[in-house]
């Protein structure tokens, strides 16, 4: 049925990618152990994407120990899980109808950080209704965090989705604040609290392999234009990874593209070194008598 502006098939669009989100994400979850390369861990979770899907929304986020965030592993990427924990974020599309959702894996004994994102995770979902504030379902996140003695990343949020936009209003803040802006029938949100041992600030880390396009415009270079017929056929404005790009010189023709604001780079967003991070995530729609978790 409709939810608010919603009509029945963008509904059940919006559905389908939740379903094949929690499918791959509990497969992909299974394959995370010592000695398992980070890239074999994305590439399995993207064609299986793409198996039961129209595509990724963005390239799987495989986020280690202090790591928050667009962390993706490059095309010759030998890096191997230890003793580590692991943030898996992983993003479907229908028609480029978005479902994104997180999970944190633990192989380093710190149970209870997972917990903590998990269980306010839990709470904010109780707390969305039509004419909750996000200011609200923040000071929910931010309540358990705190209670469990750890610390919410304050500078990240959940957010809205939309067809083909993966990062789109309204954002939903891991703290209370007395800003914000009140949930409406048929609003998509993405809720995803991070916890963290460390200050609760991420800042960027000189690793990039996400990019996305700015803006569309004529360029000479013959490598960068074959790059950007790529990511405007395949990608639009959704987010892709460099080891998408099956161009001739492809990391050289996307540092011009970025130089040239025609794409747009996400490095990595991290907590100090030697601190952890966990992160829980749902997509959901936001109904008449609370919301309908679309990845559960």
């Amino acid at each position: 049925m409709s939810i608010g502006p919603l009509d029945d098939e963008t509904v059940e669009k919006y559905r389908e990618a939740g379903r094949v989100l929690r499918q791959v994400l509990d497969e992909a979850a299974e394959k995370v152990e010592p000695g398992a390369k980070h890239l074999e861990v994305a590439e399995f979770a993207e064609e299986r994407i793409y198996e039961l899907a129209d595509g990724c929304a963005f390239p799987v986020n495989i986020s280690v120990n202090e790591e928050a965030s667009h962390a993706s592993p490059g095309r010759d990427d030998d890096t191997e899980f230890g003793e580590d924990m692991v943030c898996l974020d992983c993003g479907v599309h229908v028609d480029g109808y978005i479902a994104d959702a997180a999970v944190t894996v633990d192989l380093s004994g710190n149970d209870e950080l997972v917990e903590a994102a998990e269980e306010a995770l839990d709470a904010a979902l109780e707390a969305v209704e039509p004419g909750a504030e996000t200011g609200e379902v923040g000071a929910e996140i931010e309540d358990v965090i705190r209670g469990y003695g750890y610390t919410p990343v304050l500078n990240l949020s959940g957010h809205g989705v939309a067809q083909w936009d993966a990062h789109t209003g309204p954002n939903i803040p891991n703290r209370g604040t007395e800003r914000g802006v009140e949930l409406e029938v048929g609003d998509v949100v993405a809720i995803e609290p991070f916890a963290t041992d460390g200050r609760g600030k991420v800042s960027e880390g000189s690793k990039e392999e996400i990019y996305s396009l700015e803006r569309d415009r004529s360029v000479r270079n013959r490598a960068a234009r074959q790059v950007l017929e790529q990511v405007t056929e395949e990608y639009k404005t959704l987010p892709f990874a460099s080891r998408w790009i099956d161009s001739p010189r492809a990391e050289m023709a996307i540092r011009r593209l970025e130089q040239q604001g025609v794409l747009h780079g996400y490095p990595v967003l991290k907590e100090d070194d030697g601190t952890l991070v966990s992160q829980a995530e749902h997509t959901v729609i936001v109904t008449e008598d609370g919301c309908e978790i679309l990845t559960e």
